[in-house]
Parts: C-alpha cells; structure tokens; sequence
C-alpha cells in the first residue's frame, strides 16, 4: 500500500510565498517523476510542475520563475516552493509520484490535494 501525504498549504496574501511538501510511504521500490497539479473551482486539473528521478524539471508557463519544485529522493518527498503567488494561484494542489512498488506494480498515485489560498 501507498500513500502520499502533502502540507504545508493555507491562506497566504498576494505577493506572499508557501512551501508544500509531499512524503510518499509504503510498498515503494522506486519513484519515477513526481509532480504538483492544480484544481480551481470550476476548472479542470492542471500540471503545474514535475521533476524526474533525474533532476529534470518542468513547468507550466503560469508558473514558469516563480515556483520552484524540487525532490529529496532518500526521503520519498517532493517539494513545490512558490513565492509571488497571485489570486489566480487559489487552488487546491495535489501532489501525485509514478511509482513502482516491490510486486512491480507500476501506477501513478495521487495525494489527498491541499488548499492554497491567495487573497489579494
């Protein structure tokens, strides 16, 4: 069994920074890409940033200087560090990891998403 567990949301002004953290636990053999999307109401899910075992990043346009994701691959965590957030930022985030578990069990996993607020 997996599980991702994020943190580190909440009601921040514009102008403001938020650091959300991700810990994956369980049945892990390895991680693939890990990454953060976004859900405001009214809209579908979005990419906002994923990184790969390797390093490699990507971000989406909306984003692009201002967050910041980065990984920490011996603790399993996954981190999105935002400053200059903006109202358009309001969103609930969700972390999610492409995973392999030890019965080689290939799938991509969702964290139970946590709120961000950016009141302007």
């Amino acid at each position: 069994q997996v599980q991702l567990v994020e943190s580190g949301g909440g009601l921040v002004q514009a102008g403001g920074s938020l650091r959300l953290s991700c810990a994956a636990s369980g049945s892990i053999f390895s991680i693939n890409t890990m990454g953060w999307y976004r859900q405001a109401p009214g809209k579908q899910r979005e990419l906002v940033a994923a990184i790969t075992s390797g390093g490699s990043t990507n971000y989406a346009d909306s984003v692009k200087g201002r967050f910041t994701i980065s990984r920490d691959n011996a603790k399993n965590t996954v981190y999105l560090q935002m400053n200059s957030l903006k109202p358009e930022d309001t969103a609930v985030y969700y972390c999610n990891a492409d995973l392999v578990t030890y019965s080689r069990y290939e799938y991509r996993y969702w964290g139970q998403g946590t709120q961000v607020t950016v009141s302007s």
